[in-house]
């Protein structure tokens, strides 16, 4: 028997392993069948995570040609007119902001939603972008300060602006057995474990994260460095760790999708953002019971509680990331202070489920409130993506 629900496109450049594209698979997979129908979107290749989505639900790819390609925007109408999608949400800003939301007014696409997930580059609004603000039925902030933003800073109106809070699986992420993760991962069970998570781009400013742990190493000389995630300041990266001559004690580990588990062998989760909103990375760790030394930037003190949950310095201060970083690895009870707050917290308020359900009640508040019957739509896999080949 068919059921009515609702159609929802998800508009995204790329699902390569990041924080936000990790946020939209959970939240896709965690989306009531029962109510919602979701598809996804790429403008250019599918990416890791779309490639594991595609297996589960429609994922199309290559829309863009590249960025003069005005095409996208018939494609995209296409797409959405055959597919009766009934809301699009846009994910991020820049092309698939301007183009995705232009397309769904075009098709008839009944809701319109952009999601926000940074404070400046790269979700800084462009000009081309505001002048579709009247067709925007909704803004997602992923935090209170991040929503702040978006009203004060980027203008758009209070009453369409709304805060749904990041999310983490705290079932998957939780704290485990420190040693035995060690062992697999070839590190000395003594040692004291800092982690960066974050795709390596210069905007999370691995850089300063290096020159700190050269620093850390000589107070602290059991110190172990790991550096989780891929991008393409790899290769510079690994030869800045050669020159501080700290390569025997980093580890470059890649993309993982055992997160969750590399988490529980570490004692301190580092953030050196440059900007952020509410990074994903940090409530993972939090949700696994280990302490954050952070960057103050974004919304990243609305989870990052000084004293509480870890602690903060100034972005770009490397005397006080050290110092802070230092504290932390001197005081194990200190530290387990932190985790287990962190943790509590995290269920709390920032569960995935409250993310999923958020986005589930924005959606059909929107969509009732255009005030006309949802499609009755049949669930269809289709194996050849739409291309701009």
């Amino acid at each position: 028997m068919r059921e009515r629900r609702i159609r929802v496109l998800f508009l995204v450049t790329s699902m390569p392993v990041g924080g936000a594209e990790t946020l939209l698979m959970n939240l896709v997979r965690r989306l009531d069948r029962q109510q919602f129908l979701p598809e996804i979107a790429c403008l250019k290749d599918r990416g890791p995570l779309g490639e594991q989505l595609a297996t589960e639900i429609p994922v199309y790819c290559n829309l863009l040609a590249n960025k003069f390609d005005l095409r996208v925007l018939y494609r995209l109408w296409k797409l959405m007119r055959t597919r009766n999608i009934d809301a699009v949400v846009t994910v991020g800003a820049g092309d698939k902001m301007f183009w995705g939301r232009l397309a769904a007014k075009l098709a008839g696409v009944r809701v319109v939603i952009s999601a926000l997930h940074s404070t400046g580059w790269p979700d800084s609004i462009g000009r081309l972008n505001r002048l579709l603000t009247p067709l925007t039925d909704a803004f997602v902030g992923v935090a209170q300060a991040h929503t702040k933003h978006l009203v004060e800073g980027e203008g758009f109106p209070p009453s369409k602006v709304h805060t749904i809070f990041n999310g983490v699986d705290t079932t998957r992420f939780r704290p485990g057995d420190k040693l035995a993760v060690r062992r697999e991962l070839g590190l000395p069970l003594d040692s004291k474990v800092v982690a960066i998570l974050a795709a390596l781009r210069p905007e999370k400013n691995h850089a300063l994260f290096l020159e700190g742990a050269a620093r850390i190493l000589q107070a602290e000389p059991s110190a172990q460095f790991l550096v989780i995630g891929d991008g393409p300041l790899q290769e510079q990266l690994t030869k800045q760790a050669k020159v501080l001559c700290i390569e025997e004690v980093t580890h470059f580990l890649g993309s993982r999708s055992d997160v969750e588990r590399v988490l529980q062998a570490v004692d301190v989760v580092a953030l050196t953002s440059h900007n952020e909103a509410s990074p994903v990375s940090i409530l993972e760790a939090l949700s696994c019971g280990v302490p954050v030394v952070s960057a103050d930037v974004g919304s990243v003190g609305e989870t990052v509680l000084e004293g509480l949950t870890g602690k903060l310095f100034p972005a770009g201060d490397m005397e006080a990331f050290v110092s802070k970083t230092l504290e932390l690895l001197a005081d194990e009870e200190f530290r387990s202070q932190l985790g287990k707050a962190g943790r509590s917290r995290t269920r709390e308020k920032w569960s995935l489920d409250s993310m999923v359900h958020g986005y589930e009640n924005l959606v059909r508040t929107l969509v009732a409130a255009k005030g006309s019957t949802v499609t009755v739509h049949t669930p269809i896999r289709p194996q050849v993506p739409f291309s701009a080949q």
